[in-house]
Parts: C-alpha cells; sequence; structure tokens
C-alpha cells in the first residue's frame, strides 16, 4: 500500500506498537471496577434492604422461610412458609410468592424480576423460578449450610439452573446468611 493511500493525505502514519496498544487496554480494564464500584455498592445495600423484609416474612412463617420478589425497586410480592398451616408440602416461602405475585399481575410480569429468599431454593422452587423466567435470585443460606441444621434435598440452585438454557438467571448468595441460620437454630422440630 503507497502511503497516500494509506492516509489520504500522502504522509506515513505512525501506527501504535502491540505493546502501546496492550498497555492503553490494561490500564482501561483496571480503570472499569472504580467507575462500577458505586453501582455495585448500591447493589448490595438493595439486596441487604429486600433479604431484610425476606427475613421479616421468615419470622412470622411456620417454618422460617421468607421470600420477596422485587421489581425496580418495587416489592411486588411477599411470601413465607405455610405449608404446615394449609397442609401443603409445596408452601414454600418462594412458591406463596409467586402465587400471591400471579394473583394480582400477568405472568409476563415476572420477567426481569428478582426473587429474594432466605434460603437457597428447593430444586421444587427453583424450577418454578426457572419456569417463571424471574431474572436474578439472591438468598441467604445455602442449602449446604441449611443441610447442617434440618433435612435437605443436595442440589444447589446453580445446578438447577444449568440444566435450564432457555431461562437465564443471576444468582447471588450467602445475603445476610447468618441472620437466615439463626431464625433455623430457633426452630424446634
Amino acid at each position: 500500500m503507497r502511503p497516500h493511500e494509506y492516509c489520504g493525505c500522502g504522509r506515513t502514519l505512525a501506527l501504535p506498537s502491540r505493546r502501546t496498544v496492550l498497555t492503553a487496554l490494561a490500564c482501561a480494564a483496571a480503570a472499569v471496577p472504580s467507575l462500577a464500584a458505586p453501582a455495585a455498592a448500591q447493589v448490595a445495600a438493595d439486596d441487604a434492604r429486600f433479604m431484610r423484609m425476606a427475613l421479616e416474612q421468615a419470622r412470622i412463617a411456620d417454618f422460617p422461610f421468607g421470600a420477596v420478589i422485587v421489581k425496580d425497586g418495587k416489592v411486588m410480592a411477599r411470601g413465607r412458609n405455610m405449608g404446615r398451616t394449609f397442609g401443603d408440602p409445596t408452601a414454600h416461602g418462594e412458591m406463596v410468592a409467586i402465587r400471591r405475585f400471579l394473583d394480582q399481575y400477568p405472568a409476563a410480569a415476572l420477567r426481569g424480576t428478582t426473587l429474594y429468599t432466605t434460603g437457597e431454593p428447593c430444586a421444587m422452587c427453583m424450577g418454578a423460578i426457572l419456569w417463571c423466567h424471574i431474572g436474578r435470585l439472591v438468598f441467604a443460606a445455602s442449602v449446604a449450610q441449611l443441610a447442617t441444621k434440618i433435612d435437605q434435598i443436595m442440589l444447589s440452585a446453580a445446578d438447577v439452573a444449568a440444566t435450564a438454557k432457555f431461562a437465564p438467571i443471576s444468582i447471588t448468595g450467602g445475603v445476610l446468611a447468618d441472620e437466615a441460620m439463626a431464625l433455623i437454630d430457633n426452630i424446634s422440630r
């Protein structure tokens, strides 16, 4: 290629070296976390705030698990374990919250919501969460933590989600896990 064809002015342009390009990219990548830090801090604060609401539900449940469904920063539905009260083994906090949501809104409105729950969802609840296309799951105590105190099906939410490519979901665990586990410690068997 002739120089004037390259730059259009007849001069030869000096291209940056590979090292210069890589250094610039590395510097740009290093700057990104500092820009994202305020957003991440806000997400963490919101997660704690909504998890506290789920913990409130767990405190009044017939077995200490609670859930809330949030969309655009607004609580759309709340649920708590009601299995003993209703004689319904499917009345877990997540299922009750989903049913209450659906009593007021169309199923399509669940897309993009966040479900906060005090315990990592069991396989049944996680299946429902995925079928509803809930966009994000935030839980407190993990299945492994819960299994140290109560019976659990040893299948993580992430394992169930990995089998459902049709329903991508973001999962965050461990938010206020100690508070959730303290509720489990207080149950009488």
